[in-house]
C-alpha cells in the first residue's frame, strides 16, 4: 500500500510538472498566435517525440523527457546587417561566425513566400515583451492559485494560545541529542514550572506577567525573554479566569538558523495547540514574496550549493535537506508526502499542491534571468532594443535598427551546457544521495 501511494505521488507529481510546462509554453504561444507570428512548433518535453499532430501551421506534441518545452517562433534571430533576411550569406570565418550563420539560415528555412511581416523580431518591442514575459507570468499565475486553493480554501496549521500538551519535567538540550527524539523523564529531570504551576491541556493563556497575549509568537518570546525569572500567567479555564505562579527555567535550544548552535532561553513547558486558519489574498502574496527573495537568494548562491551537492553525491559530505534538487528529487519528495503514514489525504494533496507551487515560482523566477536561452535573455535584448532606439530619437540620430541577438548564441550555447551539467550533478545526487522528509 506504501509503495501504491508512493508512486501515486509521483505521478501526480510528473502531471503537475508536465501541466506546468505545458501552460508555460502556451503562454508564449497563444500572444505569439495573437499577434500574427509565424509559430512552427509547440512542445512538451525534449528527446524523441511520442506524439504529434498539425493544425494548420503549427504541429503540436509530446516529448519523451518532461523536462521542459518549446514554441517554435519564427523570426527570433534578425538577418545581419545589409542582409535579405531571405538569402542570408554563407562566406563565415571563425568558429562563431559560422554558428550564427547556420543558426541564421536554419531559421530563415522556415520562412515562406507572405511570411514577411509575421517574423518575431518584427513585431514592437511591448509585443516581444508580452510574447516572451507571458510563459514567467503564467508560472506565476499557477503558483499563486495553488498558493490561494491551499492557503485560502484549506488554511494554514497555526499554533495558538490553547494549551495542548504540559512538559512533565525539563530536559536539558546538548549538542549530543539536539536532533534526537525526546526521552522520557527519570526522577532526576527537575519538574517542568507549567507543571508546577497546575497549568492543564486545555487552557487558554490570557496574558503572560501583566501583558494581555494574543498570539503564540507573542508568547513564546515572552516565555524565552523571561529567563529564569517569576511568572505569573492568567489562564482562561472553564469559562474562569485563574491566576497561577510559578518560575520559568533557563534551558538550552537548538537555534534554528544554526543546528550546531545550543542558545539558553526560558522555559515554561507548554505546547500551543494547533488549528487550521484560513487565510486573505495578502497571506497569498506575502508568501510568495518571500519566497521570491529566498529564490533570488537561492539563484546568487547556486554555484557554491552545487559544488556541496556535487560532493555529497560523492560521498564526501552530508546532504543539506534544504539545499536544491532537480525534477527527479522533486518527484521523491512528492512519492514520500503521498505514502506517510497516519496523515489525512487531504493534508497530502495540499502538500503536494504546495510542492507544485514553489516549483512554479521558483521556474517563474529562474526564467527572468536575463541570459538565453531563458525567456529573460530576449526580454533584456528587447528592452535595450527600444531603449537605444528611444535615445537615437532624442538625439535626432537615426534608427539604430533591430539588436542583432544572434551575436549572443556563443551565450546560449554556454548557458545551455551549464544548465545541462547542473541538472546532471543535481539528478545524479538525488538519486544517490536524496534529500528526504524524515
Amino acid at each position: 500500500m506504501d509503495a501504491l501511494m508512493y508512486l501515486l505521488g509521483v505521478l501526480l507529481f510528473v502531471v503537475g510538472v508536465a501541466a506546468s510546462i505545458g501552460l508555460h509554453e502556451l503562454g508564449h504561444l497563444l500572444p505569439g498566435k495573437l499577434f500574427d507570428v509565424k509559430v512552427t512548433q509547440y512542445f512538451v518535453g525534449f528527446g524523441r517525440t511520442l506524439w504529434s499532430r498539425r493544425r494548420g501551421e503549427t504541429e503540436y506534441g509530446v516529448k519523451a523527457i518532461p523536462l521542459g518545452g518549446y514554441v517554435k517562433l519564427v523570426g527570433m534571430l534578425p538577418p545581419g546587417p545589409d542582409q535579405d533576411p531571405t538569402a542570408v550569406r554563407s562566406s563565415n570565418t571563425g568558429m562563431f561566425s559560422q554558428l550564427v550563420s547556420d543558426a541564421r539560415s536554419a531559421e530563415y528555412e522556415l520562412v515562406e513566400k507572405g511570411d514577411e511581416d509575421r517574423l518575431f523580431y518584427k513585431l514592437s518591442w511591448w509585443k516581444k515583451l508580452v510574447v516572451m514575459g507571458s510563459g514567467v507570468m503564467t508560472n506565476l499565475v499557477i503558483a499563486f492559485v495553488l498558493f490561494a486553493i491551499v492557503f485560502m480554501g484549506h488554511g494554514v496549521r497555526t499554533p495558538t494560545t490553547t494549551v495542548s500538551d504540559v512538559s512533565q519535567c525539563v530536559i536539558a538540550v546538548t549538542k549530543a541529542n539536539a536532533d534526537k527524539p525526546t526521552r522520557a523523564c527519570t526522577a532526576a529531570d527537575p519538574v517542568a514550572p507549567a507543571k508546577a504551576a497546575g497549568i492543564r491541556p486545555g487552557d487558554r493563556i490570557v496574558s503572560f506577567n501583566g501583558r494581555a497575549v494574543h498570539g503564540w509568537e507573542q508568547m513564546q518570546s515572552a516565555i524565552r525573554g523571561n529567563g529564569g525569572g517569576r511568572a505569573t500567567i492568567v489562564v482562561r479555564r472553564d469559562g474562569r479566569d485563574l491566576t497561577l505562579h510559578t518560575s520559568t527555567t533557563v534551558s538550552p535550544r537548538v537555534d534554528p538558523s544554526n543546528p550546531q548552535r545550543i542558545t539558553k532561553v526560558g522555559f515554561l513547558g507548554i505546547r500551543p495547540a494547533v488549528v487550521l486558519q484560513k487565510q486573505d489574498a495578502g497571506f497569498v502574496l506575502a508568501t510568495m514574496g518571500n519566497g521570491t527573495w529566498e529564490t533570488v537568494k537561492a539563484l546568487g548562491a547556486m554555484p557554491v550549493k552545487l559544488y556541496h551537492v556535487g560532493r555529497a553525491a560523492l560521498g564526501l559530505e552530508q546532504r543539506d535537506q534544504n539545499g536544491p534538487m532537480s525534477v527527479v528529487g522533486a518527484g521523491r519528495v512528492a512519492g514520500e508526502i503521498s505514502s506517510q503514514q497516519q496523515v489525512p489525504a487531504s493534508d497530502k494533496f495540499f502538500s503536494l499542491l504546495l510542492l507544485l507551487a514553489g516549483l512554479n515560482l521558483f521556474l517563474g523566477m529562474f526564467n527572468l534571468v536575463p541570459l538565453p536561452p531563458l525567456d529573460g535573455g530576449p526580454m533584456a535584448t528587447t528592452v535595450y532594443e527600444a531603449l537605444r532606439r528611444w535615445v537615437a530619437r532624442l538625439r535626432k540620430r537615426p534608427d539604430p535598427g533591430f539588436v542583432d541577438s544572434a551575436k549572443l548564441l556563443p551565450v546560449t550555447y554556454v548557458m545551455a551546457a551549464v544548465i545541462l551539467v547542473m541538472s546532471v550533478v543535481l539528478i545524479y545526487a538525488d538519486i544517490v544521495a536524496p534529500v528526504s522528509l524524515s
